[in-house]
């Protein structure tokens, strides 16, 4: 059974800020502010000029453009960090709103640097790029003119960021209440427990079929009684994309994720046809999955049934020491840096009510340190969980000596290292078992998240482009919108699993459609890489 050995795995946010009360949050904001009024009054009008400017000139506004991002990054960082522990906090939700409408503000002073910028004609901007004095920002430079075809004027972009705040940010922060708020009744020896979403998904790794079965038709349900508000919303966010992929002159949904993850759409789509060409590996095995647990066919609830003899439960306490050990056989470097996560209290692994679910790391600024946020149920796919995230830890961490504008890093990079950290425990685990049933139960797990790594994740990717041509004829029914996941999921499952009709709700409770569209493929990405 799932149970919560992180009780009290929870980070501690004081690198940041103090607490929400904390009144260097008011005095930075107002910092930035001032600042950006400053950078305003300093260098408007003489980045695009005929001439361009001096190298040294657009240097120094780099160098003052940074330091204002990065305070607001530390501001931004801890407000969302607090949100996301506890969405259900007024006093959380408060904070949040206010940040953001007040990064907004200093935001839109500096957006005429970027604007200027991409108004500088080519060979001016060939000349700086390639001047000794800009080495260190070249590429920075350069991949902001990848959108210079899609940017609006300052006023236009200046009323898109104000409208977002109530607009698609606020439909986000809508959608993290409703997930992180869910309560599951579900009957477990005898007894009938409350469940968070993360602990009832956690139901489906356990090798009782009638308790996967129970899980999985409770969250059906669920997702059932509210088809009509979730599907609102990522409707509604949808349109809100389109409406501005059409102002911005995208020619299509998957552009700009492209264009920021610095890879060519004739790649994706390659990598995408050729994912899907191979499905059928996904079938072989789920049909050998269902001889394994003496089943005719496979049912949606076995996809992560257990075969041969599993780690449960695997406390955090052995996951932080199976992963260190795994990270040290690679690197003592690799080990000393994810040592510090743990002892250092960068990680919130406990699971409660309120707390976002699912997995993210984040980067506030090469000047601080990563913070891990997992929902730990103590089996073997979390002891991956952490190892994945703490992937994104290492390489936020040893990508230090960059600059802050120089810190971000393209999502399919991103999703490389993080499943570098899943592989290098997985081998530590499998080289180190001398148990036939203890391997198989490790080998099956890898095969089942490769398989949702890679096939799965491209399921997801195949799905929103469908949601989204789909829109474009007019609003998204639940009907509408579940037949499209069915179709998208067939073609992965095909005849070798059973999809239950309350599948067709399967779409709506995954973050990445809300918060970052079209962010799944980098995972086939990261996974085909690694």
């Amino acid at each position: 059974m799932a149970t919560n050995s992180a009780e009290g795995i929870r980070w501690d946010l004081s690198d940041l800020f103090s607490s929400r009360d904390d009144p260097r949050i008011e005095a930075m904001l107002k910092d930035c502010l001032a600042r950006a009024e400053s950078f305003a009054n300093l260098f408007r009008g003489t980045i695009n000029t005929a001439a361009g400017p001096t190298p040294e000139h657009l240097l120094h506004g780099l160098n003052k453009l940074e330091e204002i991002e990065e305070s607001l990054s530390r501001v931004a960082n801890y407000s969302s960090l607090l949100y996301a522990a506890d969405s259900l906090k007024p006093e959380y939700q408060d904070l949040e709103q206010k940040v953001e409408q007040r990064v907004t503000e200093v935001k839109n002073l500096l957006l005429f640097f970027e604007l200027e910028w991409l108004g500088l004609g080519d060979d001016v901007v060939k000349h700086l790029v390639g001047h000794p004095t800009l080495k260190s920002y070249g590429h920075y430079l350069e991949n902001l003119r990848r959108f210079r075809p899609h940017r609006l004027s300052e006023p236009e972009e200046k009323i898109v960021n104000e409208k977002d705040n109530t607009g698609r940010n606020a439909f986000g922060r809508f959608f993290s209440e409703i997930t992180s708020s869910l309560s599951f009744s579900l009957e477990q020896e005898g007894k009938v427990k409350e469940l968070t979403l993360s602990e009832l998904l956690a139901l489906l790794h356990q090798p009782d079929r009638q308790l996967r079965k129970s899980a999985w038709e409770t969250l059906f349900q669920w997702l059932s009684r509210h088809e009509q508000l979730l599907t609102f919303i990522y409707d509604t966010l949808i349109q809100d994309h389109l409406t501005m992929d059409r102002l911005r002159r995208y020619p299509d949904p998957m552009r700009e994720r492209h264009l920021s993850n610095e890879i060519d759409a004739a790649a994706v789509s390659q990598m995408m046809a050729v994912t899907e060409a191979n499905y059928s590996i996904a079938h072989d095995y789920f049909r050998l999955k269902a001889k394994l647990l003496k089943l005719p066919r496979l049912a949606l609830y076995d996809q992560y049934a257990p075969v041969g003899r599993e780690f449960t439960p695997f406390p955090f306490a052995q996951a932080q020491q199976v992963i260190l050990e795994a990270f040290e056989v690679f690197a003592p470097a690799f080990r000393a840096i994810a040592a510090e996560f743990f002892a250092k209290c960068w990680i919130d692994a406990e699971i409660r009510k309120g707390k976002r679910g699912g997995a993210f790391c984040a980067s506030p600024s090469p000047r601080l340190h990563p913070y891990i946020l997992c929902n730990y149920t103590d089996n073997l796919r979390d002891v991956m969980t952490v190892a994945h995230e703490l992937g994104h830890g290492l390489h936020g961490c040893l990508s230090r000596k960059q600059s802050f504008l120089n810190y971000d890093t393209p999502l399919t990079t991103a999703e490389t290292a993080s499943v570098f950290g899943e592989m290098l425990v997985f081998d530590y685990l499998v080289e180190r078992q001398t148990d036939p049933q203890v391997q198989i139960a490790l080998i099956a797990g890898k095969i089942e998240d490769a398989c949702a790594t890679v096939f799965r994740q491209n399921v997801l990717t195949c799905f929103e482009q469908e949601a989204f041509s789909k829109r474009r004829a007019g609003r998204l029914t639940p009907q509408a919108i579940g037949d499209l996941w069915v179709g998208a999921n067939a073609k992965y499952y095909g005849d070798a699993v059973e999809m239950p009709e309350g599948y067709r709700w399967g779409w709506s409770y995954i973050p990445h459609f809300i918060h970052s569209r079209f962010y799944c493929y980098s995972y086939v990405f990261g996974e085909l890489l690694v």
